[in-house]
């Protein structure tokens, strides 16, 4: 389809592919600005924190690639449904948690529902919309979708003061019950490709060769690295890993098609990917930490902290992914991290006592404006570079490298702050996120490449 104007079948669509991303995305941010809330009902401290975040994080960063091969064995739609359901009901169990212990392995099989639902409805979008109008629509995804994202930490801070951390959890069920229906109103049939198949002994590698690290960088601060509880699982998950990659070599139905990364948009947006959302994951764990356990901000004023970058992607992502499909996405790709990067050496003004307007808006407001340019085009550089019939798994991959980024860089927060959140380590936080984001802008400036312009107007 040539005119960028969607039909009934393309908004429902792009609404139910906007809804299903956006519970998994407004999940990974919410429980940031719950955490110190968490922490005082369970009377636990930084490590239970780590490992509310990254039980989520490691079972959908692992598991998302299988949710791919999934989405593309037994068809988008099934997969949506079963994750959709999935979501709604580990929802209602960890609103109901009575321990900090059951709280992180239910979080755990969230993650596993999240996974089923980012891939499936991505590809949803990257097979109901072709040429400009795909970038545009993949815009507004990205929009809405970073949006849950960025919108987290204030609905979380409203929720905490003024009514419990455990209810945001449970209002997941509002959003998936629309999607629900609206699926059904689409009445799209669910359709299996012939010869598609799952690779179970990868799934098994990629666990083992995720957890095993991060389990270790996690505990270290606990146990010592010259503690077997430590050097044992890194060990294992380091084979593990080694052995995937080896496996995905010879496997009939890999995982990971390695062949992708040989096409150098598809390998060069990665690597750009895992550098920003590093940062991104980085950036919204420590700053709304900050602002209430330093600065002695409320959980509401901490979540507000970051509105700005809600506003300014809802209103200019679309914009950006219609331009990025007219002009091509290096030089979006280029200056937007670094932009952002700069907006992060900003907040370095932040010190004990907090002035919101002089010291965080103003780099709030330059990061919103470089993540903004960022993500569109760097989502349509990845997954316009590949073939439709594998936009399943190519949109595993990527999302799989953008949650791995995040699981690491908050396995590694007591690397770089130590055990305890003070102004300098704060502030060692903001460099190596600053840093992180101006690399995927180089990286991206030297390696994407246009791809031919295709001569459609915009609106």
């Amino acid at each position: 389809m040539t005119d960028t104007a969607m039909s009934r079948d393309q908004r429902l669509v792009l609404t139910i592919a906007v809804l299903a991303s956006f519970v998994t995305f407004l999940d990974g941010s919410v429980i940031n600005v719950a955490l110190p809330a968490i922490s005082e009902e369970f009377r636990s401290g930084l490590t239970v924190q780590q490992w509310v975040v990254d039980a989520y994080l490691i079972t959908l960063g692992t598991l998302i690639l299988l949710a791919g091969s999934l989405s593309d064995a037994f068809g988008r739609m099934l997969i949506l449904k079963v994750g959709l359901i999935g979501f709604a009901l580990t929802s209602i169990a960890i609103a109901l948690a009575p321990s900090a212990e059951i709280l992180i392995v239910v979080r755990g099989l969230q993650g596993v529902a999240g996974a089923l639902l980012v891939p499936s409805s991505l590809a949803l979008i990257i097979s109901s919309f072709r040429g400009v109008a795909q970038a545009k629509a993949i815009g507004q995804w990205t929009g809405w979708t970073s949006a849950a994202f960025l919108a987290g930490p204030l609905l979380g801070g409203l929720f905490v003061d003024f009514l419990s951390w455990r209810l945001v959890f449970a209002i997941n069920i509002i959003p998936i019950a629309v999607t629900l229906y609206l699926i059904v109103r689409l009445g799209q049939k669910n359709e299996r490709p012939e010869g598609a198949g799952i690779d179970w002994w990868g799934a098994v590698l990629g666990i083992i060769g995720l957890g095993g690290p991060v389990f270790a960088l996690i505990e270290q601060a606990n146990y010592g690295w010259g503690s077997p509880a430590i050097y044992l699982p890194f060990a294992v998950g380091l084979v593990a890993l080694v052995a995937f990659v080896l496996r995905q070599r010879t496997a009939r139905h890999p995982m990971l098609p390695l062949g992708l990364f040989a096409v150098r948009n598809f390998s060069v947006g990665n690597v750009a990917t895992t550098l920003v959302y590093a940062a991104l994951s980085l950036g919204g764990f420590l700053l709304v930490i900050y602002l209430q356990e330093v600065a002695g901000y409320s959980a509401t004023f901490a979540g507000l902290a970051l509105l700005p970058v809600t506003l300014v992607s809802i209103a200019l992502s679309s914009r950006f992914g219609a331009l990025s499909g007219r002009y091509g996405p290096r030089l979006f790709m280029g200056l937007g991290p670094i932009v952002g990067g700069l907006g992060y050496l900003l907040l370095l003004n932040i010190g004990e006592d907090v002035n919101y307007f002089t010291q965080v808006l103003p780099g709030v407001l330059l990061f919103a404006l470089g993540l903004t340019a960022t993500v569109a085009p760097l989502t349509a550089a990845i997954l316009g570079s590949i073939p439709e019939n594998q936009s399943g798994i190519g949109s595993a991959i990527n999302n799989a490298v953008s949650r791995i980024a995040g699981l690491i860089a908050i396995a590694l927060i007591g690397v770089i702050i130590g055990s305890e959140l003070t102004v300098e380590s704060f502030h060692r936080g903001l460099i190596v996120i600053a840093v992180l984001l101006i690399l995927g802008g180089i990286v991206s400036w030297i390696g994407i490449r246009n791809p031919q312009k295709v001569p459609e107007p915009i609106s």
